[in-house]
């Protein structure tokens, strides 16, 4: 019955496939994805790091040229004269010669503050503390006051410095102040244009944020904001180590930033230490990761597609032998079972498997068939078994009402004379003695079947023993009128059995060949062989009697089975006898069979006996191994 939860083997082979091999696809793809993205991170490190180092390369290189630059334009003539007009010319042809990133130039006298010359307009370059060292170019940075932070007059958050130097005349009096306001420009590196620059943080050994792309911030310390440790643990790091590159942090917005770094040394105090950042945000070191996903998402698409085929092949593939050997054995019941059992497969565990199955098939074909000839043997052993009681209570009834007649006729004087009553009282006593055997027959046939029957063997003269029976049922053959050949014994034929029982075998053999013989002969021989390095003798009762049925052979010696019971029935008779027979010669360590031609050919019974003694075993025979016959011919009418 089929139970419409289950699921075919197809199906679950297809769903086991794709369960294991889809999870494996999505962890290959979560694992690809996070090897994407750390090695985008770590070549982001490394580009901001080369970013770091050149914006600081580009730092140093560009307040080195501009002190170059304001050091050898104090040292002119011009300035040194003192004259207004040509200074004035000379401040206004510098400007156009100096680098962009100079936003102010002005000449000061610092002995009354007067301006000499500028170009600044309204902004005044003030610096603290200005030495007036000769040959010394001072530097100061420029930070947003505090009112500043909040207004949006100087927005820059480019690094900005003044820069100063003392003008001398010939004679070595300070004569002006020559400064310069200068914004330090950072272009992007072109050499490589997939380098990630990015936005450049410059911050003091002491945590004064130099530059910032928060404007706010520059001038504060790290200290007052939310990233301290880590800005404070990357400046520690970058004055004990040149470059390197720093984890994720956040800025105010709450993204996620990452860092090169490097450090030069201060070009305001020698003693300190410029920490030079390039900072960028996570999603623009990651700008390539959204490829990387679009390319898995269709590789992972295609491949679990690939899967899906490849199982739905697989599972075709594995599941069509089983849907066919499936088949088959749904359809043995059908009553055309000629068909073959699928074979051949590409597959060697499911040609085993058919190859079983087909020999199961056979065998339970077998069994079948057996069962059913079982079940008709049972069926007609049973018929057979009612026959025979009914048979054997006629056989008892009729011997019975035979003693019970002659004694009864017997003892109430209604015989004529002497001779008929002795005559009634032989007739009751051989109809007794034919019922006892009878009912011998029936215990021996029940002992048989409770395994108590019992034999005594012993070494005994088979020539003795045929010469006993044969003069017991010499006088039924005669009467009969047959013509019976018997065996010339001279000297003894010993073999182990037991006598009593043996003679009942004899005397079986031949009965049955006189009962059923009409007209012809009774044979009976002796024959020695050798088989299996031991010596038989076979005593053979040959009859010309009715004969058996080819086809009933095989039931002969089955108890309650009678071959013809019209036949039986005929002749009298309980059809025990051979069934007696062949379990007392098979307690004796021999055979008894039964052969016919057909039917009106005549009958043998063969019984073979072992010898005791194998040495004489030619010595008592002819020269072909069989005992020489004599006839004796009767009438009896």
């Amino acid at each position: 019955m089929v139970n419409f939860r289950q699921s075919s083997f197809r199906r679950i082979l297809i769903s086991k496939i794709l369960l294991l091999s889809v999870p494996v696809l999505l962890i290959g793809e979560f694992v690809g994805y996070k090897k994407a993205r750390s090695s985008l991170i770590e070549v982001a490190r490394q580009n901001l790091t080369e970013s770091a180092t050149i914006k600081a390369e580009n730092i140093v290189d560009t307040i080195d040229t501009l002190k170059s630059n304001l050091f050898i334009a104090s040292q002119t003539t011009v300035i040194q004269s003192g004259k207004p007009e040509l200074i004035e010319k000379f401040v206004t042809q510098l400007v156009k010669e100096l680098p962009r990133q100079i936003k102010c130039i002005q000449l000061k006298n610092p002995s009354n503050n007067n301006i000499i010359a500028k170009n600044c307009g309204k902004k005044v370059i003030n610096l603290n503390n200005f030495s007036t060292s000769r040959n010394k170019v001072q530097i100061e940075p420029i930070l947003p006051a505090k009112s500043q932070k909040n207004s949006l007059e100087n927005p820059s958050s480019k690094l900005e410095l003044n820069l100063a130097s003392p003008v001398y005349d010939t004679q070595g009096k300070l004569l002006y102040t020559l400064s310069m306001q200068s914004q330090l420009l950072h272009e992007k590196n072109q050499k490589n244009p997939r380098l990630l620059t990015g936005s450049t943080v410059v911050i003091a050994e002491n945590g004064t944020i130099m530059a910032h792309p928060i404007f706010q911030r520059v001038g504060t310390n790290i200290a007052e904001h939310a990233d301290a440790k880590k800005l404070q643990q990357i400046v520690k790091n970058a004055v004990s180590k040149p470059e390197g590159s720093s984890d994720l942090f956040f800025d105010q917005e709450g993204k996620q930033l990452l860092a090169g770094y490097t450090a030069i040394d201060s070009p305001v105090d020698g003693d300190q230490k410029w920490v030079i950042l390039a900072v960028t945000s996570l999603d623009n070191a990651l700008v390539g990761l959204k490829e990387i996903k679009l390319i898995l998402f269709v590789l992972t698409v295609g491949l679990i597609a690939a899967t899906l085929l490849a199982s739905l092949y697989v599972a075709r593939y594995l599941a069509h032998p089983v849907e066919q050997l499936r088949d088959y054995a749904l359809n043995l019941h059908l009553s055309d079972t000629s068909s073959p059992i699928p074979h051949n497969f590409n597959i060697r565990e499911f040609n085993q498997l058919a190859q079983a199955l087909d020999q199961m098939v056979e065998r339970l074909k077998a069994s079948a068939q057996e069962l059913e000839i079982a079940w008709k043997d049972a069926k007609t052993a049973n018929q057979s078994k009612s026959y025979f009681l009914a048979t054997t209570s006629h056989e008892l009834r009729n011997p019975l009402n035979v003693i019970i007649n002659s004694i009864r006729l017997v003892r109430e004087d209604m015989c004529d004379d002497r001779e008929e009553e002795k005559e009634f009282l032989k007739r009751a006593d051989e109809t007794a003695i034919h019922l006892l055997g009878i009912i011998n027959d029936l215990l021996d046939i029940s002992r048989i079947e409770a395994g108590k029957l019992s034999v005594i063997i012993k070494p005994i003269d088979l020539h003795q023993v045929i010469n006993e029976v044969i003069s017991s049922q010499s006088l039924n053959i005669r009467q009969k009128g047959l013509q019976l050949n018997i065996p010339v014994l001279e000297e003894q034929i010993r073999v182990n059995a037991d006598t009593a029982k043996l003679k009942q075998v004899l005397i079986n053999a031949i009965g049955n060949a006189t009962k059923f013989t009409e007209a012809g002969s009774i044979t009976i021989t002796t024959e020695i062989q050798n088989h299996n390095d031991k010596s038989w003798v076979t005593v053979s009762v040959i009859d010309t009697g009715i004969g058996i049925d080819i086809e009933q052979q095989q039931k002969l010696f089955h108890p309650f089975v009678m071959v013809d019971a019209s036949n039986t029935r005929q002749h009298n008779g309980t059809g025990l006898g051979l069934a007696i027979s062949r379990n007392l010669i098979e307690l004796m360590g021999g055979t008894i069979t039964l052969e016919s031609p057909g039917i009106n050919r005549g009958t043998t019974a063969k019984i073979t006996l072992a010898l005791t003694d194998s040495e004489n075993k030619i010595d008592s025979v002819n020269g072909n191994g069989k005992v020489p016959q004599a006839s004796i011919q009767g009438n009896l009418k």
